[in-house]
């Protein structure tokens, strides 16, 4: 498969779970909201100091797999990850980020956008691009 076969799975199915490596070697799975944006999977981690950026930001592999509301479809994105946060990225480039990669990856707008954009400065919000270099599932 390719990323433009299951870019449109992403749209739709937000629901996902991402395994990054721990410096021992062991994977580490975390529940994410995620989506595809400019051809990459795609999440934005709330908090930077979280395991799951942590891990990243040592070793860039992950997998980011995104399942259907009952469980019978899937995909999973292998690759490896870029991480864009306030610290490593212009303060207006990173809200505009923060915003276009929080709807890639929901249904609906977010219902106050300066409490959000206040919330990700606060919590130091880091958008996670992974660019795809294996994707396999199953869609039914």
């Amino acid at each position: 498969m390719k990323f433009e076969d299951v870019q449109s799975f992403l749209e739709r199915n937000h629901r996902g779970v991402v395994t990054t490596y721990q410096a021992d070697g062991a994977a580490h799975a975390s529940i994410v909201v995620c989506g595809a944006y400019e051809g990459h999977a795609a999440f934005v981690s709330v908090h930077n100091k979280s395991r799951k950026v942590r891990n990243l930001r040592r070793d860039p592999r992950c997998t980011v797999l995104a399942v259907t509301d009952n469980w019978r479809s899937w995909v999973s994105v292998e690759g490896e990850a870029k991480l864009s946060d306030y610290n490593n990225t212009d303060p207006e480039e990173i809200r505009v980020l923060l915003r276009e990669v929080y709807m890639a990856c929901s249904d609906s707008e977010h219902s106050n956008w300066e409490e959000y954009d206040k919330a990700m400065k606060v919590q130091e919000g880091t958008v996670v691009l992974v660019t795809p270099k294996r994707v396999y599932g199953q869609i039914r």
